[in-house]
């Protein structure tokens, strides 16, 4: 099985950069200066332990892959992005290569499902970082992280099952789960804090934001009728898995959304995590008003290109309570 991985950013450019140093067949598929610079010097892997670069292949767009059967796509690119990255993949010619979905929220495999009959989702619990073209880091060792996998919406097939080995072959901890989406709706419970990390300063404010956003959260479950793992199998599946460490001198900075501050990439994927409560919200008749406002002016701080922590978190708490 090759693995295509498509965005080859904080966790696309891990796994890649790992797959390949441990006999894996890989290709990263990156875009611009971070294409150039994987192209031209190789990706370059700083964790706790060591760094080195890795001359794994890439190619700027899914045309340049010469598909094969035994071709299997992991998308990694944000939620965002996942629209445009199908579109290309069938532009490519590569609209009956399975797709697993490691993106948080649960949006990307409803998306895939609509162009792919093989979908499969992947829980992701990583912390990863891409800051600069060529260059990624991993923060966990010796583990790397957690990438469960299975199909979607539910069950096992082979390619969830030789995913699950071509991770644990990369060092990943990693199963296939008949029940993946109750694993990434509970990582979508933790999740929508990530605007609050994003836009704030960490305070009893921020806190108090996180709390009442995954309040809400559990609630639109509930209405919904959504099953999701509870916090304590979770928790006991990070277990001692996941044991971030800094990376040279700097510890470990920030989570997806306020990355894609730091870079100033003009957008987050908000509308997908405190977006998909707040539709839950207005389909089942549940108040989701912190996750409105956080999804709101994390959008904002994108479009405007604030950097990190750019909010008082005593702000956006006022701005619920005139929303109530």
């Amino acid at each position: 099985m090759r693995v295509v991985v498509y965005g080859a950013g904080a966790i696309g450019g891990v796994l890649g950069a790992l797959l390949f140093e441990h006999g894996g067949d890989v290709v990263l598929v990156a875009r611009g200066a971070h294409y150039e610079a994987v192209r031209g010097g190789g990706l370059r892997i700083e964790t706790p332990r060591h760094d080195r670069v890795v001359p794994v292949p890439v190619v700027d767009h899914p045309a340049r892959v010469d598909w094969g059967d035994d071709d299997v796509v992991v998308l990694a690119v944000k939620t965002q992005d996942v629209a445009g990255a199908l579109e290309a993949l069938d532009e490519a010619g590569a609209a009956g290569v399975p797709v697993a979905c490691a993106q948080n929220g649960v949006e990307s495999e409803r998306l895939a499902l609509r162009r792919v009959e093989a979908v499969h989702g992947v829980c992701v619990m990583a912390p990863a970082a891409h800051l600069r073209p060529g260059v990624v880091r991993a923060y966990s060792a010796p583990t790397p992280g957690i990438l469960d996998v299975g199909r979607y919406p539910d069950g096992t097939d082979e390619t969830s099952l030789a995913l699950a080995e071509s991770f644990r072959t990369a060092t990943f901890a990693a199963v296939a789960r008949p029940d993946i989406m109750r694993w990434k709706y509970s990582k979508l419970l933790m999740n929508v804090g990530n605007a609050v990390e994003a836009l704030c300063r960490p305070s009893p404010a921020a806190g108090e934001l996180v709390h009442r956003a995954r309040r809400e959260a559990g609630a639109a479950y509930r209405a919904a009728g959504i099953d999701y793992v509870p916090d304590a199998d979770f928790v006991a599946r990070r277990g001692d898995l996941i044991r971030p460490r800094p990376v040279g001198d700097a510890p470990r900075s920030g989570g997806s959304s306020w990355q894609s501050l730091a870079r100033a990439t003009g957008r987050i994927e908000a509308d997908y995590l405190n977006g998909e409560i707040a539709l839950l919200g207005r389909l089942h008749g549940v108040p989701t008003p912190v996750n409105e406002v956080l999804r709101r002016a994390a959008n904002q701080a994108a479009r405007r290109r604030l950097p990190p922590a750019s909010i008082a978190a005593e702000e956006l708490l006022a701005l619920v309570t005139t929303a109530g």
